[in-house]
């Protein structure tokens, strides 16, 4: 019995296709991605108000601020006391003015804060903010279609 060797040709795969679908679905995540919903947290029921729209044009220097129902406050991701807060709001402020591009007075603080969370707490964290000198702020609500006004 003689065996013979055979040359097997190698078989190559065109990548084209594959690569052509990978920047489809990387095009098409970019346009689905909704960026004004990025520092949203999901523990956070805001009130609802007919008042409420979204800001015609984005922020120039947003820094947001959330506040639970159980008065925990959110900044930067991280659950912190009013008192880290506070020193967090000055480290901040340091940081806007140290940059000579950037004013305080450019940034607009934005509290989201639960519709059950007590209104004193809102304002103990808008003084934190003053007292580290922001004082532009937006509070967030939900649009609603019923008549929250007082008639």
């Amino acid at each position: 019995m003689r065996y013979t060797k055979h040359k097997m040709a190698m078989a190559e795969m065109d990548m084209t296709p594959m690569i052509d679908v990978t920047f489809q679905l990387i095009a098409f995540f970019m346009f689905v991605l909704n960026f004004s919903e990025v520092d949203q947290d999901q523990r956070i029921n805001l009130p609802a108000s007919e008042l409420a729209q979204p800001p015609e044009v984005a922020y120039d220097e947003p820094l947001t601020i959330q506040l639970t129902s159980d008065e925990k406050i959110y900044f930067s991701g991280d659950e912190l006391t009013a008192a880290q807060l506070k020193s967090a709001l000055l480290r901040e402020a340091q940081l806007i003015k140290s940059s000579p591009k950037k004013k305080v007075a450019d940034v607009t603080v934005i509290i989201r804060a639960d519709k059950n969370a007590k209104t004193g707490k809102v304002q103990e964290i808008i003084q934190l903010c003053q007292e580290a000198e922001f004082d532009t702020f937006a509070l967030r609500g939900r649009t609603s279609d019923v008549s929250t006004l007082n008639e």
